[in-house]
């Protein structure tokens, strides 16, 4: 069931989150370049959190999640809104993998270039060899590497089979693969396809059906480790495709016409 809010009460969350972008946009432009990794870490984190807070999004993490010491680690997850990726930095900021799409978005694709992110252009098979390597890069450097191998998002009512491309970096970096499930719920317990940001829907419509729902209920749960010693990203893929699909008791997507040498449609 949604408890709907007030026109009063969306106008002023509209305007905390405008100036809680605009500080998250000066931090980025001035705090960040002259951070330590540590204090960097930790203004993603909080500003994530407040982020949802804002939004009435009230965050349950379950699971084992990375922490500060997680190095050398690929975080994959189910898609469902661009609110996952706020998800995954309030529990423990990490580089994601994006379509190049978003670097030019206004504000938020500069708000993303700054915080790390790695652009994939779409569709161009040359550009996936060239992330593989920036990924790999960032891996054995120690960082935290996280996509959405669905390649899209959906209503969170479904998983899609999960695209192989991009985990081939964890089996060259020796990097630990880590699957992580996430699912936005009304207070019933019901799925919250009202969260979701999928097919055409425009950020302005995700972002109203937001701002209308006095609270959202997310959960995220980090599943056990998967190794990446001897087996293929086609492995990979099954294996976390079917450690999340059964943790949100959703069908196994699983395709056997995969071809998984192509680029995925990375992130919404």
């Amino acid at each position: 069931m949604i408890r709907p809010t007030s026109r009063l009460v969306r106008v002023w969350r509209t305007a905390r989150l405008v100036m809680h972008i605009l500080r998250g946009l000066l931090t980025a432009a001035i705090v960040l370049p002259w951070s330590s990794p540590h204090l960097r870490l930790v203004l993603a984190r909080e500003w994530s959190r407040s982020l949802l807070a804002l939004l009435g999004i009230r965050l349950t993490i379950h699971g084992t999640p990375l922490n500060e010491t997680s190095h050398n680690v690929m975080v994959v997850a189910n898609h469902v809104s661009w609110l996952d990726i706020y998800l995954l930095n309030a529990a423990r900021p990490v580089r994601f993998v994006s379509k190049a799409e978003v670097r030019n978005w206004p504000v938020l694709g500069w708000f993303a270039a700054k915080t790390g992110t790695l652009f994939l252009e779409r569709g161009k098979r040359r550009d996936t060899a060239r992330i593989n390597h920036a990924i790999t890069t960032a891996l054995s450097q120690g960082d935290c590497v996280a996509f959405f191998p669905e390649g899209t998002t959906s209503d969170g009512t479904h998983l899609r089979p999960f695209l192989a491309s991009l985990l081939q970096p964890a089996i060259d970096a020796g990097a630990e693969l880590r699957p992580a499930a996430l699912r936005y719920l009304n207070s019933d317990g019901s799925i919250n396809t009202r969260a979701a940001y999928f097919d055409d829907m425009t950020m302005m419509d995700s972002m109203r059906n937001i701002l209308a729902q006095h609270e959202i209920r997310a959960e995220l749960q980090f599943l056990e480790p998967i190794s990446c010693t001897g087996k293929t990203r086609r492995e990979l893929a099954r294996r976390s495709e079917a450690a999340i699909s059964s943790t949100l008791n959703l069908a196994n997507p699983h395709r056997k016409s995969e071809t998984p040498d192509g680029p995925p449609d990375v992130a919404h």
